[in-house]
């Protein structure tokens, strides 16, 4: 049906009304019922005491006219009008990683960067990568906020057609902190390091931060100890039940003022990894491509965003929301490390996930088998570069 402008549909109401109450009682009460229940809908917007007052009808053919002109008019009524919006499509966007480096689904939550693709995006954060990678697999999550870690690579390593269709955070960042009593790396051997899960996202990072000092856990006797997201893993540093973490900046922030040292700023180590990307399955990408162009618009839009200074105070205020950081100055910091983090072209980086490879494949062989080039699905950025979206 053609859509109709939103004035010419009240003026023919108005007529249709009109002339319906002079011939055919009945039909105008129907609009009418309708309309108010359009308006108000409640259970009162009927009342029975109402049918006492509709004139009987004078003829069966009066009743059709009535009825088909009623007909005509709801139908008008449910068209689209030029001003109607479509509806959202849904879908469902999961992280683990509980810190600053997620700031760019946060803003584009915010900002309502998704609803201005047309698409109604629910954010979601899971205990761990497994928990994660289990919802991609069973389909009830379309898009996952991951680096490159031991659980993201090992689905796809046993099979799962997950392929990074953007980098946000092209190298590993972030801090390595300290007990006091610890001045340097090599202080780490007979430790206990605290992380998020065995094969997640922070014990991918201490690995590859202990083979940057030339440690090896097995041989130097580091162990770990899981804990929970970076909140809980600050909390355990700080209570002495682990005596080193990596942990982004914004909660680094807070163990340094407990009188905790960072040991090492990762990302001035210009160590190549996929620090935060974000994945999907080539089976969604070829079934719905245009979802997933949808929306790496709108987290390109994000980093943009994310990225411009004038900005500032209303990003700084949404991570401070999602991270729960009662004290602004920790979520300012966050900010400013994700600021010059982020990279505007969104492109995964083969190097990084090359790297992650090489490190996983000393603790389990099944990772040997993946090649980089084969964990990346370009179509998408490569399109969106070309019509400039990344300028």
């Amino acid at each position: 049906m053609i859509a109709q402008p939103p004035a010419v549909i009240e003026r023919m109401k108005k007529v249709l009304l009109s002339i319906l109450s002079f011939r055919f009682p009945i039909s105008t009460f129907l609009l009418r019922i309708y309309l108010t229940r359009q308006r108000s809908q409640t259970e009162n917007a009927l009342k029975p005491t109402l049918l006492g007052r509709i004139p009987f009808m004078r003829s069966r053919r009066s009743f059709r006219l009535a009825l088909g002109a009623s007909f005509f008019l709801l139908s008008m009524l449910h068209a689209p009008t030029a001003g109607t919006a479509a509806p959202l499509q849904k879908i469902v966007f999961v992280f683990a990683g509980f810190n600053e480096r997620s700031g760019f689904i946060f803003v584009a939550k915010d900002r309502r960067f998704f609803e201005e693709q047309g698409l109604d995006a629910e954010i979601v954060q899971v205990r761990s990568g497994q928990v994660a990678v289990s919802a991609m697999a069973a389909n009830e999550a379309q898009f996952y906020a991951v680096s490159a870690t031991g659980a993201s690579l090992g689905a796809m390593a046993g099979g799962l057609d997950l392929v990074f269709i953007a980098g946000i955070v092209n190298k590993l960042d972030g801090d390595f902190v300290a007990a006091p009593k610890i001045a340097a790396p090599s202080d780490l051997k007979g430790k206990l390091l605290g992380v998020q899960s065995i094969g997640g996202g922070i014990w991918t990072f201490t690995m590859l931060a202990l083979d940057h000092w030339g440690l090896v856990p097995e041989r130097d006797k580091i162990q770990f100890r899981i804990l929970g997201d970076q909140a809980v893993i600050a909390q355990g540093l700080i209570s002495g039940a682990v005596d080193a973490a990596y942990l982004g900046y914004s909660f680094s922030k807070v163990a340094q003022r407990q009188g905790f040292r960072v040991l090492e700023d990762l990302a001035k180590a210009d160590i190549p990894y996929q620090g935060i990307g974000i994945v999907a399955r080539k089976s969604f990408l070829d079934q719905s491509p245009d979802v997933a162009e949808r929306t790496l618009k709108a987290i390109g839009k994000s980093v943009a965003y994310f990225q411009d200074p004038a900005n500032k105070q209303a990003v700084v205020g949404i991570l401070a929301k999602w991270l729960r950081l009662p004290n602004i100055e920790d979520a300012e910091v966050g900010y400013e490390a994700m600021r010059q983090l982020y990279t505007r072209r969104i492109f995964p980086t083969v190097d990084g996930l090359r790297n992650t490879v090489r490190i996983l494949s000393r603790v389990d062989p099944k990772f040997s088998k993946l090649k980089a080039e084969e964990l990346v699905d370009e179509r998408i950025v490569r399109k969106l570069e070309k019509e400039g979206a990344f300028k």
